[in-house]
Order: C-alpha cells, then sequence, then structure tokens
C-alpha cells in the first residue's frame, strides 16, 4: 500500500463515527429476492454491518451459511448474533480465510465506492466464489441528471450521504460499474437501478431505446454471474 493509499483509507474510516445507526442495519430485500431459495448455499457479504441482509437471507431459506466482512467491531459483534460467521477487518488488506469456490453467492452493497482499490479486491473475491455463482452490488451513480447539473455549475459539495458521501473514494457510472466486474470475472447478467423507475421515466425510457437510462439511476444495481 502507498502512503496516499493508506491516507485514504484513515480519512474515510474516520469519517464513518458520524454515521447513523440505520448506516449499518438495513437488509437488502431486493438483493435477497433475486436470490433462489436453496438452504444448502453460502453466501459471502463484504461490508455486513450488523448483519440484517444475512438475518433475511437465513430466515428466508436463500442459504444455510451466511458469512460477512465488517470493518467496525461493533456493527460485527451484533452481526455475530444472526449470522453463520463473521470476520472483522479491512476487506482490502486481510487475507480472506476461505479456500477458492467456498460461495455460491457474494453481496457488495453499497461498498465498492468506499474502497481504494475496488477493482483488484473483486479479483481476490472472485476466487472464493464457486464458477457460475451470483454476484449483487450495488453503488450510486455519478452520471444521475442531478450529478450532471451540479457539475455543470462547478459544484462537488461533499454531504453525509448521497453520492456525494464524503466517505466515497470511488465513483461510477453503470456502465464502468459493469465493466468492474467484467475485468475481475464475473459476466453480466443485469444492471438497472435500485428502485424500478416511475412510469414517467419507463416511458422516457422506451421513448429513447433506454440510451438515457443511465441519467436516471439515483443507485446503481448490479447482478452477474463467476465465469
Amino acid at each position: 500500500m502507498t502512503i496516499a493509499a493508506a491516507d485514504t483509507r484513515g480519512i474515510g474510516a474516520a469519517a464513518y463515527a458520524d454515521k447513523a445507526a440505520s448506516y449499518f442495519n438495513r437488509p437488502r430485500a431486493d438483493f435477497i429476492g433475486r436470490l433462489p431459495l436453496d438452504k444448502t448455499a453460502r453466501i459471502l457479504e463484504i461490508g455486513c454491518g450488523t448483519g440484517a441482509t444475512g438475518a433475511l437471507a437465513l430466515r428466508t431459506g436463500r442459504c444455510g451459511h451466511y458469512a460477512g466482512v465488517e470493518l467496525f467491531e461493533a456493527a460485527a459483534e451484533e452481526a455475530r448474533g444472526v449470522l453463520s460467521e463473521v470476520v472483522t477487518g479491512d476487506a482490502e488488506t486481510m487475507q480472506l480465510p476461505w479456500s477458492p469456490a467456498s460461495f455460491d453467492a457474494l453481496i457488495l452493497s453499497e461498498v465498492l465506492e468506499h474502497l481504494v482499490e475496488p477493482g483488484r479486491l473483486l479479483q481476490r473475491l472472485a476466487e472464493v466464489v464457486r464458477p457460475g455463482g451470483i454476484v449483487l452490488a450495488s453503488s450510486p451513480n455519478i452520471s444521475h441528471w442531478r450529478v450532471i447539473r451540479e457539475l455543470v455549475a462547478g459544484r462537488f459539495e461533499l454531504a453525509d450521504r448521497g453520492v456525494f458521501d464524503r466517505t466515497h473514494l470511488r465513483w461510477f457510472t453503470p456502465g464502468t460499474f459493469a465493466d468492474m466486474f467484467e475485468r475481475a470475472g464475473f459476466a453480466t447478467v443485469d444492471v438497472g437501478p435500485v428502485t424500478p423507475f416511475a412510469a414517467r421515466t419507463r416511458a422516457l425510457s422506451a421513448l429513447t431505446g433506454g440510451r438515457l437510462d443511465h441519467m436516471f439511476m439515483v443507485q446503481i444495481a448490479f447482478e452477474g454471474r463467476r465465469r
């Protein structure tokens, strides 16, 4: 790790202390709904927070084993009460304690934008996902029209949440987000908005053949398969 990278990560980590508790305990029901019913499956989540998403996966029969990696010990300790396995540490620098092809699915919910080298981590994570395994991920979209409006006006004001969250180190468009997974060894199944488009936006998408869809996604949802 370079000195610059270490300094950047330290600043980002310190900023999390100001996050509300809800930042760590929001279940991703949309992701769980994409997973098959399989009580023998093994799932890994990076940035599992307090374990809300994993608890939902276990409760609804999407897996029999749910492992999480969490940077903050307080959240990790809470997650240990509901998940099968929780490791505390920085996923970018820690040695992954799992054998190749250990997991049937990988979840990264609003995580990759906080990392120094997210593509490099994805390449390492791909090794612990079995061929054909699922990856589900999301991130804020830097090409949303509101972001473009701010940039045209010469503004890039950091905030406590949203695409300009001060803890973000990387920014993605739907295309660059998918490309990062492709380079790491995942085939793209679907790229779209986390929140489905409203009727007016769906109509505009149809009129433009989907060419402007990237401007209306607040958050990017990616689904892929391990090659």
